[in-house]
């Protein structure tokens, strides 16, 4: 490949691995470079890294694949979530592990702020849970009086990952973060697209001490040791859900994307701020420069891939679905958007005793089709689609797709994309300039069956009626 056809290079700061590639001017990504994140060491809920070691792997990683090209394209970057540490001003050096978004010892302060729930997710889009920011944060305040003295002098930073690797890699000029990480902090008015008074006096942290707010494009800022210039910052879910899209979301509110892997989620966009169905996410998806941010709705699935980890799931067929009266829900850690339910983790209806290991993972399988097919609906009903797209591993299942398109009476395609994080961020590097390349293929119902959408009719009842009970007892 010519060193000019190269036109963007593109940083994914993962949990589990640290990528970088180039992107071409056809939109191909070329020169994919990847090294594991260093161990998250977990115990009693805690999940911690080294964040310096995380910093010195992005950087190998970056010149490596930097090395396959003369040219300096501009960088795109996408960062994990609510990841996030405490560091010197001075030396730059961290003072407290990298804390994952995983980590859980913001509970505590989730179980003090139960009453505030319903004003905290009008004003973030978000649940109140330990996996954001502003939970630990407050736990870590709360234990360590003497850091809130530290930050609010500015001796210390604090800020996502993103955060604190712009702030080395521009020697501490650039102390900000851009709006879609912002915006999973629990600390951002999302309507308003800055940090609130009111979120940071319930959380106890000090506005103060918080990065600077800017917009995820367009940002022109100059990585010296790199020779790179930043041009887009996001967070990694907006730059996979930006590529499906092929980065142009003004005009894709009629789509939906189902992401099934390891777990899942719905989501569409609006042309403008949609009005928030009860118990969705409402989501930034990222702030373009000088322009009304892009909004969008989302429904969750927990962990369906740990469901199904220990059946063997490629044998099964669309024909072996609605087999049974037996009706389930799928998601061990509990029910996501919209129920938000740890009281109905992976529960069933009837004993499945007398039930083969091929009959149970049927039931797995039309729990997850039946749980998509609901939430498109809800979204079809605020604002109608008109086609809706399938992505990550679980969804190049034929059971999955065909299961989910004979309750959907939407076309569905399925979208054969790999490292659609690293192609998004590069995308939005360029501004969308460049078309984004889709292996795409519809999913073709030959005939609608009457048994599986009779179940899915039953078994939409049959969970309102579950949900209900529990609500009056």
């Amino acid at each position: 490949m010519r060193n000019s056809d190269i036109s963007a290079v593109a940083l994914d700061l993962g949990t589990t691995s640290i990528k970088a590639a180039l992107m071409d001017a056809d939109g191909n990504l070329c020169h994919v470079t990847r090294q594991d994140a260093p161990t998250i060491n977990h115990h009693n809920g805690y999940y911690e890294s080294d964040g310096l070691a995380y910093l010195t792997t992005t950087e190998q990683v970056l010149k490596h694949c930097l090395s396959h090209t003369h040219k300096k394209p501009p960088l795109g970057l996408c960062s994990q979530r609510s990841s996030f540490l405490i560091w010197e001003k001075n030396s730059g050096d961290p003072v407290i592990p990298l804390i994952s978004w995983q980590d859980t010892r913001g509970s505590e302060c989730c179980n003090r702020l139960y009453a505030s729930a319903e004003l905290i997710q009008r004003l973030t889009g978000l649940r109140l849970t330990p996996y954001y920011f502003a939970p630990k944060l407050n736990v870590l305040l709360r234990e360590n009086p003497s850091w809130r003295d530290k930050l609010i002098q500015k001796q210390w930073l604090v800020g996502t990952l993103d955060t604190f690797l712009i702030w080395r890699w521009t020697r501490g000029q650039h102390y900000w973060v851009d709006a879609s990480m912002a915006a999973r902090t629990l600390l951002m008015d999302i309507h308003q697209q800055q940090w609130s008074q009111n979120l940071c006096e319930l959380f106890e942290i000090p506005l103060e001490i918080l990065p600077d707010i800017r917009s995820s494009t367009e940002l022109n800022i100059t990585f010296e040791s790199f020779d790179l210039t930043l041009t887009a910052s996001m967070a990694d879910q907006s730059a996979a859900y930006l590529a499906s899209v092929d980065g142009n979301l003004a005009n894709v509110s009629d789509k939906a994307l189902v992401n099934l892997g390891t777990g899942g989620f719905v989501i569409r966009t609006f042309p403008q701020e949609p009005s928030v169905l009860n118990g969705y996410l409402q989501t930034l998806v990222y702030q373009p420069a000088d322009e009304l941010p892009c909004f969008a709705i989302e429904g969750t699935l927990n962990s369906i891939a740990a469901v199904l980890a220990p059946y063997s799931i490629e044998d099964c067929v669309i024909e072996d679905m609605a087999s049974s009266n037996i009706f389930c829900l799928a998601e061990p850690s509990g029910l996501g958007a919209p129920y938000f339910r740890q009281d109905y983790g992976l529960f069933f209806s009837q004993s499945t005793s007398l039930l083969t290991q091929q009959q149970i993972v049927v039931l797995l399988l039309e729990a997850i089709c039946f749980r998509i097919a609901r939430i498109i609906e809800d979204f079809h009903s605020q604002l109608p689609l008109a086609e809706i797209y399938l992505s990550g591993g679980l969804s190049a299942l034929p059971c999955l797709q065909h299961g989910i398109g004979q309750c959907v009476s939407l076309p569905i395609y399925y979208l054969q994309q790999k490292e659609a994080s690293l192609q998004g961020a590069a995308l939005l590097a360029v501004n969308s300039k460049v078309h984004c390349p889709h292996e795409v293929s519809r999913i073709s119902i030959v005939q609608k069956s009457d048994k599986l959408n009779k179940k899915f009719l039953a078994w939409k009842e049959w969970l309102d009626d579950l949900l209900l009970e529990e609500i009056k007892n």
